[in-house]
């Protein structure tokens, strides 16, 4: 697929553990959706970056750990892209992880100055995982590492053991009506899937590594 004028440059982060049985094969197949989109015949050729200073796509075989610090030139359609690659890395995965999707406004110059026009930048968080209860441990221990540091700076750590415990009980009630629905064969009531965005605020710097 070429992308002519694209809108937004878009970084993919994130670590995924990969069970020992998965195969170069396999991976190449499950992240057909990145490397396809970028307009490459195999994961090999898709793998490397828009920037030089990028990792890229690198899987692993001896740790079995899929690592992405990659940016490719795109439009909302990668959107789509992306749904279809988690589905892929559910199969594969050996334990939940979340992986950020950064998009930059190509058109927004955040160095010239004061402006009229808004950054159209947009993050975006994607949970995966080989099931639902991986996915949803991710979710918790991130909301917890988040509420902990910010209410740390006005209380001691100790006095927050109630707050984790309030989480916990969100994540349960959400895990029992998962299985509670899957039980009685009808979607899941509350259960939010494995996207999480938010909008706006400073600009998101590239991750380099």
């Amino acid at each position: 697929m070429s992308h002519y004028n694209t809108p937004f440059e878009i970084h993919v982060h994130g670590q995924v553990s990969i069970r020992a049985d998965v195969s170069f094969a396999q991976m190449q197949e499950a992240l057909k959706p990145l490397w396809r989109y970028a307009g490459a015949r195999s994961l090999s050729e898709g793998a490397s970056s828009a920037y030089e200073d990028e990792p890229g796509i690198q899987f692993d075989m001896q740790t079995h750990l899929l690592q992405m610090c990659w940016t490719v030139a795109g439009d909302d359609d990668f959107r789509q892209t992306l749904d279809e690659m988690c589905m892929n890395i559910n199969e594969l995965a050996d334990a939940g992880a979340v992986i950020e999707v950064t998009f930059y406004d190509t058109d927004f110059d955040d160095e010239s100055g004061p402006s009229e026009d808004e950054s159209g930048d947009d993050f975006v968080m994607l949970f995966v995982g080989p099931n639902p209860a991986a996915i949803m441990q991710v979710q918790r221990d991130l909301l917890v590492q988040d509420v902990v540091s910010l209410m740390e700076r006005h209380f001691d750590e100790t006095e927050l053991v109630g707050v984790v415990t309030e989480i916990d009980k969100l994540f349960t009630q959400r895990f029992d009506a998962l299985v509670s629905s899957l039980e009685l064969g009808k979607p899941a009531s509350g259960f939010g899937g494995n996207h999480g965005a938010g909008h706006g605020g400073g600009r998101k710097p590239r991750h380099l590594h």
